[in-house]
């Protein structure tokens, strides 16, 4: 069990809503244009994670280290963001449970705050196309600050915003830069097991605990 926390930080991408969808359809349709293989769903998959240029970098390499030629990658990463600006959200959706936990989170009267490295113009329509924008005091994007996570920076901002202490709140994520900005900051830190986390098992990052549905909340949290 986890004490309840003053406060929730929720991450977005693999915690609350699969983007993958949109972000594969974006990549291949970039690679067609640029005369490439398309990478398909299941690489891109394990590809996300670090942002929308890191994003295209290994796609054009098509792996998850390595760099490409750079000529190529100024050509590629406007194309990736024209298409991405029209399909931020065609595609994605929230998670099964996602609802339910947030809506349980709230019934305790637990504040929500939003951090994630995703830049301010792809999250913020997704949020509000699947309407859970305005269940957050809140909202963090990955061109916010000047820093980004893993660096704590975000977490520490939000929690002054609210008025929050550090070792009163609880971050919710699901990838190794979730885990190292809640240690840095001083927060607690729930992993969910199905997010982006470049096919690494969640758990070798020793979060606080792991869950598979945001609807295990009511039975973690120490109401």
């Amino acid at each position: 069990m986890i004490k309840k926390p003053a406060m929730v930080l929720l991450d977005v991408d693999g915690t609350l809503v699969d983007s993958v969808p949109d972000l594969a359809y974006c990549v291949d349709e970039m690679m067609q244009q640029i005369d490439l293989p398309a990478r398909g769903e299941a690489a891109v998959r394990d590809w996300v994670g670090n942002g929308v240029e890191r994003l295209v970098r290994r796609a054009l390499v098509n792996q998850l280290q390595g760099e490409p030629d750079e000529a190529l990658f100024q050509k590629a990463y406007p194309i990736f963001m024209s298409l991405y600006a029209e399909n931020s959200c065609q595609r994605s959706y929230l998670y099964d449970g996602v609802r339910e936990g947030m809506d349980w989170l709230k019934s305790q009267n637990i504040r929500l705050g939003c951090v994630t490295n995703k830049a301010a113009q792809f999250t913020l329509p997704i949020l509000k196309k699947l309407a859970i924008h305005d269940e957050f005091e809140s909202i963090v994007c990955g061109d916010t600050l000047t820093e980004r996570k893993p660096h704590p920076l975000p977490l520490l901002h939000s929690a002054e915003v609210l008025g929050v202490a550090p070792e009163n709140a609880l971050m919710i994520g699901d990838s190794i830069s979730d885990v190292k900005a809640a240690r840095a900051a001083g927060f607690g830190i729930i992993c969910m097991s199905y997010g982006y986390n470049h096919g690494a098992d969640i758990r070798d990052s020793n979060p606080d605990v792991v869950i598979d549905s945001m609807a295990q909340l009511a039975n973690i949290i120490k109401a």
